[in-house]
């Protein structure tokens, strides 16, 4: 892979992974939707996940880099992917939750991480509220999807980069084969 083609692969990633926040960021401030504890950790992937494409682009890595950079890109998007799946889940069957949480800033005065972590798995009520959709898919459907595609972009590179380097010959022989007239 060229310097050219990864550092702009990483670019496109880069971007469409801010397009996803500042969408985030519209339907917060500018539309007044309140995200619940799901949303803030796919919000915090998301982020995660622009910021090591960002660094990747401006960086401009080799082949180990290069193979770094899609394996962060690609734990930051599963991360997304569970914690959206899971939204999902909790929106497609409201019953099963309690009825409010304590807010974050108390949790993590109270609790320690790994605990507020599993709290925020469990859900509660705003977790499944489908307060906006577009095309019938509400806020999480849509973060799934962008994760999942961001999961098979990386998964794709990385395994595009084992391919590569399984075909290279071991020994210090050409990879490209004698042409039979010369």
């Amino acid at each position: 892979m060229s310097l050219a083609c990864s550092r702009s692969l990483f670019f496109m990633a880069f971007t469409a992974a801010a397009l996803a926040l500042g969408v985030s960021f519209h339907l917060e401030y500018v539309v007044g939707l309140k995200p619940c504890g799901l949303c803030l950790l796919q919000r915090g992937c998301l982020a995660l996940l622009m910021i090591v494409y960002l660094i990747a682009s401006v960086h401009g890595p080799r082949r180990f880099g290069s193979f770094v950079y899609w394996l962060a890109g690609v734990c930051a998007s599963l991360g997304g992917t569970v914690t959206a799946w899971r939204q999902v889940l909790l929106q497609s069957d409201p019953q099963q939750l309690a009825g409010c949480s304590p807010t974050l800033d108390n949790m993590f005065g109270s609790m320690p991480w790994t605990c507020v972590l599993r709290r925020l798995f469990e859900g509660d009520a705003d977790c499944a509220e489908i307060s906006w959709t577009l095309f019938d898919l509400s806020i999480p459907e849509w973060s799934l999807l962008f994760f999942v595609a961001m999961l098979i972009l990386g998964a794709y590179q990385l395994l595009r980069h084992v391919w590569v380097a399984c075909r290279r010959p071991l020994s210090g022989e050409s990879s490209h084969p004698a042409i039979a007239g010369d």
